[in-house]
């Protein structure tokens, strides 16, 4: 989980986690400079469970989306898990959620649940954010629109180290993630909402395609940076046998 300012909704969405975990699971936290006592809180929950991380912003233009991979980056770093699963802050992980996505993993490299879409109060605006955005598996699809949602992901390590190392700027974790399971692994949908996808003011990501209001600059800069990432790493992968790089960020 990566946080930032996320007081108002943490705890709901912790709590939501804890209950769906083992006693050897862990959740880790990496905050990215916090100033609203979300530490405070997540620590109050004195769950042993809990690893609080702290990351530091880096020092180049204030790219929102940057700021959240990297913190995310930092959060996946620190897993000892073979399986990984990502969370937002602010959203509620619905029960089920960690056994069946779990279960598909046994025959998949990666997966994604769908989404209700609710409002900041967890009212239901759309039972199916898959529905919503049209999402559906394919390399060049998600190179299109990427439909690859990291609050609804969970993979297995070997997917994380093939995808090290991430992308420095532009390129979302999520959809970087998506694109090298794509290439390289098997993914796979589960067609149940397992997640209740709360949307405010202060989300990143749109919840349908045609929110998406960047650049036609932006967007064509994010792809061609991915792109250049994903064709490195495949030539890689042909020329030289797979090895975990530490990620430079």
């Amino acid at each position: 989980m990566a946080t930032h300012n996320g007081v108002r909704y943490v705890r709901e969405q912790l709590e939501s986690i804890l209950r769906q975990l083992g006693p050897d699971d862990e959740v880790v936290v990496s905050d990215d400079a916090s100033s609203d006592g979300t530490l405070a809180l997540v620590n109050a929950l004195g769950d042993k469970r809990i690893r609080v991380l702290h990351h530091t912003p880096l020092a180049h233009p204030k790219i929102p989306i940057d700021r959240a991979t990297n913190n995310f980056v930092h959060a996946m770093q620190a897993a000892t898990g073979d399986i990984i699963f990502l969370s937002d802050q602010d959203d509620v992980w619905l029960p089920g959620k960690v056994e069946m996505m779990t279960r598909a993993l046994d025959e998949a490299d990666l997966v994604i649940s769908d989404s209700k879409v609710t409002d900041e109060a967890l009212r239901v605006v759309h039972e199916s954010i898959f529905r919503l955005r049209g999402s559906r598996l394919g390399l060049w699809a998600n190179l299109g629109h990427c439909y690859y949602q990291g609050s609804s992901m969970a993979f297995h390590r070997r997917v994380l180290e093939r995808a090290y190392p991430f992308p420095r700027h532009y390129v979302a974790h999520d959809f970087w993630l998506g694109i090298v399971a794509e290439l390289f692994f098997k993914p796979r949908m589960l067609r149940v909402p397992l997640l209740l996808y709360r949307k405010h003011g202060d989300c990143l990501t749109p919840v349908g395609n045609g929110n998406n209001h960047n650049s036609l600059f932006y967007k064509f800069s994010y792809r061609a940076v991915a792109i250049g990432h994903l064709l490195a790493k495949a030539c890689g992968a042909i020329l030289a046998p797979r090895r975990c790089a530490p990620n430079p960020l």
